[in-house]
């Protein structure tokens, strides 16, 4: 299923109503039985100068969204999905909003779960998307990727 790179970045947080409005997106599709969806929501952590009460997203767009084509591709590649949807927020995003909606959809539940998981992982794993949290004090800490090694 080649596609054309899609735009998937959006600045600031993800709203409700853009999420939904994806949702009702998809009602008429009688080929559907079932969607997954993941929605990554920022957490306010304790850090030992202060809680988190944002994250700050950067990255380099054209250079990330090659690599969520790749992985959207080769998920439909490897699963019989109808539909797939990923968005995520470029900017600060404050604690309880909402800044990665991954959104599959197959005719049967098990491929639209699977395949989300999937997305999701490889998306913290692969993707060079930055994450600078910004904490009470007005201090700001890095956040780590997943597969980055230690720091000495």
């Amino acid at each position: 299923m080649s596609e054309k790179i899609k735009t998937v970045f959006i600045q600031g947080p993800i709203k409700p109503e853009f999420i939904t409005d994806s949702i009702a997106k998809h009602s008429s599709r009688q080929d559907i039985g079932a969607h997954s969806i993941f929605l990554g929501q920022v957490r306010r952590d304790q850090q030992s100068s202060g809680e988190t009460i944002a994250i700050e997203y950067s990255c380099y767009p054209e250079m990330a969204e090659a690599a969520l084509h790749t992985i959207r591709e080769e998920t439909f590649a490897c699963y019989p999905l109808t539909c797939m949807h990923i968005y995520h927020s470029l900017g600060e995003v404050k604690s309880g909003e909402i800044s990665l909606f991954v959104f599959t959809s197959s005719t049967h539940r098990r491929a639209a779960i699977d395949a989300c998981n999937e997305v999701v992982e490889r998306i913290k794993q692969e993707v060079a998307i930055w994450g600078k949290e910004i904490l009470s004090d007005a201090g700001t800490l890095w956040k780590k990727k997943m597969n980055q090694p230690e720091a000495n």
